[in-house]
């Protein structure tokens, strides 16, 4: 099995890939120092009404704080910021109003004024797809913080009593005007120093993102919520980094009633279909902002983010409504990205945005008007599972039953080892994605496309080598001549790393599409998810059980002819779906195929590459074949 061999190498290629993606994730330090900033003025621009009034200190050890954070805003600037004069010279303006008992509207303004050149500077915020639910969040702020802040967020608690600063009053009305949800977040995620604020690292980035919405919208609590809401220009990006105050003269579209129904209210934000259309929309609003700026290469990105990090997710749940308008609209935008490549094309990329944007309107009408039926529920689960567990399962199998006729049982342990590990590696990536760090659309697709197309390959060369052997003379002559002593160590890690490769790529795509569908699932109808859940599982577990029963009973060489063609099948699958996903992620461009062919189960779709591809293997497969025989 010399095949393997090299699979050890790429594998090692494809975790550097994907560690590399990984890391850049997490943001450079400069960005974390830059929201360090963000918060300390802030802090000035909320609380120094509480220490300065007509000119005179009325709190001293308030008014020294502000003093502390004006100094540390000019040193951090000077230190990391040095060459950008204009925020230079605004953090001096700021230290020099504090320091001179300036009123509170000089020093809110200059605050203000700070606070958004620094966003400007600032990447997009990791925020959370979906908050904790609401008995967990309000179960960890009565164990957490009521003691300070008081059962209903006055600042009241029995041990806030003693302490100066006094614990913040999240009813106060005029303060939580002042303080973002961002501001909030990052006092619970570092605490603030000098006062007995600590910092709740501990907490997930989720349920951290869930007090601050919390907290931040008690003051907000008599708002009502109405349609109008939804039809905000906003960002959820914006809503959250600036305070309402400073939303509302910034923005004149945006009506106070809307900010404040949002605070009182953010959950709607999330736990929806609405939420992934709005990202959507944002970034293909960006996107047209961009090129109208001549941008071309941004408003691409942004383009592409627009249908990976938002409609992508909804996807599945769509299909189960109306499956044309779902390949509808991802047709559009595939081709708005083409459209954003050429210079002097306004009046397309317009009209493009616009019927895309008419589009996903009919999407949100179908997906919030209308609810899954159990049917469709059960349906959509054992489909999601099925289509996306059986060509792993393939694979595995046609290994495992290589090495079962072989009987080389020290080669199963290590290809039980790779597909084992795979499924914890998908999942734990899932939870790091949601929790820990923030994975891109763009990225998941490179990881997917890369892994699917080493799987291609290897699999081309794995369904050669078993058409090879299948006449029985030539497989005992290969058990005697090489079986004890090729399967070494390096060629088995080799088949446990085709074993995770493909695997792998699978299971973080399969959780996704499950949080998707139960966004759509009513709490009474979850046993029926469940039911298509399991069902998919024991469809899979039977598929394996006769795979495996019926392949040992079978004649050598009719096994190896059978299985060889069977693995050169998911090769030609996989060097599809690689492509597709590359080219949603806009590493390879997309150029249309005269007919709109399209089975996603065989990973055929109507582009020139993609189909490319799989002619190339079959070309390869047919010569390797012929030549063999």
């Amino acid at each position: 099995m010399s095949f393997f061999k090299s699979t050890q190498s790429n594998l090692s290629g494809l975790v550097l890939l994907m560690l590399l993606f990984s890391s850049s994730s997490f943001g450079q330090n400069h960005d974390k120092e830059i929201r360090q900033l963000l918060q300390l003025v802030e802090y000035i621009g909320v609380d120094y009404s509480s220490a300065v009034r007509n000119g005179e200190v009325v709190d001293k050890g308030e008014y020294q704080e502000m003093l502390d954070f004006s100094n540390i805003v000019v040193e951090k600037v000077l230190q990391i910021l040095k060459d950008n004069q204009q925020l230079i010279q605004q953090s001096h303006s700021l230290q020099n109003a504090v320091a001179k008992l300036e009123e509170y509207s000089e020093v809110k303004s200059l605050s203000m004024q700070l606070k958004k050149s620094l966003s400007v500077l600032s990447s997009e915020l990791d925020l959370p797809r979906s908050l904790v639910e609401t008995n967990t969040v309000e179960k960890t702020y009565q164990q957490n913080c009521s003691s300070c802040h008081g059962l209903s967020g006055a600042g009241d608690g029995e041990l806030g009593q003693n302490l100066q600063p006094m614990p913040t009053d999240f009813t106060d009305l005029q303060r939580a005007k002042n303080r973002s949800i961002f501001g909030l977040y990052q006092a619970i995620s570092n605490g603030l120093d000098g006062t007995a604020m600590p910092a709740f690292k501990d907490f997930s980035v989720e349920l951290r993102w869930s007090l601050a919405f919390k907290v931040g919208g008690i003051a907000f609590n008599t708002a009502t919520k109405n349609k109008d809401d939804l039809d905000s220009q906003l960002s959820l990006q914006d809503f959250v980094m600036f305070s309402p105050n400073e939303i509302s003269a910034n923005n004149d579209a945006v009506q106070e009633a809307t900010i404040a129904s949002m605070r009182s209210k953010p959950a709607a934000y999330f736990f929806s279909s609405e939420s992934s259309l709005q990202v959507t929309r944002e970034q293909l609003s960006k996107a047209q902002e961009a090129y109208q700026n001549n941008q071309l290469i941004l408003a691409k990105t942004l383009a592409v983010s627009a249908y990976l990090d938002g409609f992508e997710l909804i996807e599945h749940a769509l299909d189960a409504h109306d499956k044309p308008l779902r390949k509808q609209i991802e047709i559009k935008l595939m081709k708005l990205r083409k459209q954003l490549s050429i210079t002097n094309n306004k009046q397309q990329v317009d009209e493009a945005i616009a019927e895309s944007l008419l589009l996903l309107d009919q999407a949100e009408i179908l997906l919030t008007d209308s609810k899954l039926s159990t049917a469709t529920i059960f349906t959509a689960s054992f489909v999601i599972l099925l289509r996306e567990g059986l060509e792993a399962l393939l694979v595995v199998l046609a290994l495992f039953t290589i090495l079962l006729r072989s009987e080389h049982k020290r080669g199963r342990k290590y290809l039980h080892i790779g597909w084992v590990s795979a499924l914890f590696a998908g999942f734990l990536t899932w939870l790091a994605a949601e929790y820990l760090i923030e994975i891109s659309g763009a990225s998941r697709e490179i990881m997917e496309g890369v892994a699917a197309l080493l799987a291609a390959i290897i699999l081309v060369f794995v369904g050669f080598w078993m058409h090879s052997k299948s006449k029985a003379g030539q497989w005992q002559n290969y058990i005697k001549q090489n079986i004890d002593h090729k399967l070494k160590t390096g060629s088995l890690w080799g088949i446990a790393g085709l074993a995770f490769i493909t695997v792998y790529r699978e299971v973080f795509e399969t959780v996704l599409f499950y949080q998707s569908l139960i966004l759509q699932t009513q709490a009474s109808q979850q046993y029926v998810l469940l039911s298509g859940f399991l069902f998919g599982l024991f469809i899979l577990a039977l598929v394996a059980w006769l795979v495996v029963k019926y392949s040992v009973k079978m004649p050598i060489a009719k096994f190896f002819s059978s299985t060889s063609y069977i693995i050169l099948i998911l090769a030609f699958i996989l060097a599809g779906k690689a492509i597709a996903a590359l080219q949603e992620a806009a590493i390879i461009p997309i150029t249309a195929f005269p007919l709109n062919i399209s089975f996603d189960w065989f990973g055929i779709y109507p582009t020139w590459e993609g189909l490319s591809s799989q002619l190339a293997v079959l070309i390869i497969s047919a010569v390797l074949l012929l030549k063999r025989d």
